[in-house]
């Protein structure tokens, strides 16, 4: 599923307004799936805290979200644009490419929280597409 001229409008248009909450939503992102999905603690173990306030996870969570909006300036070209950071994923920190998704969806879901007049079911379809493009791209030295 390719991104549309459209959608691409929509991503970076949304990009822009969350821009300046990013990393506050990432940590949200990243405190929220540790809590729905606890078995992807077993990435953290060099974490001294996994709680929802935890700086670490705060930090690391705003890491994630901002390789996001990075992600956005590379739309034209996610597999070139992400291959250092697939890379480092695949080959260094081994991890498992599904997480890549279920983080997306934590971070959807945090959007609509913090955006719930913005996040009109189109942007939801375009973020949607532009993510899961996203987590192709991350997957391609998996192979």
């Amino acid at each position: 599923m390719s991104l549309s001229a459209t959608d691409k409008a929509v991503v970076t248009a949304f990009w822009k307004k969350m821009a300046p909450k990013a990393s506050e939503m990432g940590g949200d992102s990243l405190a929220r799936m540790l809590a729905a999905y606890p078995q992807i603690k077993v990435y953290f173990t060099n974490f001294t805290d996994l709680g929802p306030n935890s700086p670490q996870v705060k930090k690391h969570g705003a890491n994630m979200m901002n390789a996001v909006g990075d992600a956005v300036s590379k739309i034209d070209d996610l597999v070139g644009g992400l291959a250092e950071l697939g890379e480092f994923h695949a080959l260094k920190l081994r991890l498992d490419p599904a997480n890549h998704r279920t983080l997306f969806h934590n971070m959807m879901t945090v959007m609509a929280v913090y955006f719930p007049n913005d996040f009109t079911p189109e942007v939801h379809v375009s973020m949607d597409k532009f993510l899961q493009q996203v987590a192709v791209a991350l997957s391609e030295k998996y192979r």
